[in-house]
């Protein structure tokens, strides 16, 4: 990909981000007060959230890496959150998990 070529493509990024924004200041009141609306925006950052979960957990560059530690430190915050443990007892129990099974060969 050339330069130039890139350049288009954040040019191209910027002008759709900024449509999107404008978009949500022109549509009338109504149109965002719909039920079927107002159930999709609330699932949509739920929806965004998951599918970077998972393109970080089985990614690594442009090809996919399945990694049994990575997995399985996923598999250990997952059942962290699942019991409601606080936010910093599943980021620390995640990484524990990976790295000792990274130490162990």
């Amino acid at each position: 990909m050339s330069d130039g070529s890139l350049w288009v493509l954040v040019a191209g990024t910027c002008a759709g981000c900024y449509l999107l924004k404008i978009i949500g200041y022109v549509l009338p009141p109504r149109v965002l007060d719909r039920p079927a609306v107002r159930r999709a925006v609330s699932l949509l950052p739920v929806a965004l959230l998951a599918a970077l979960v998972v393109v970080e957990l089985l990614a690594a560059g442009s090809s996919y890496d399945i990694d049994a530690a990575r997995i399985a430190g996923f598999a250990a915050g997952a059942v962290a959150v699942w019991r409601r443990a606080p936010f910093l007892v599943v980021i620390v129990l995640a990484a524990v998990v990976a790295a000792a099974l990274r130490v162990v060969p």
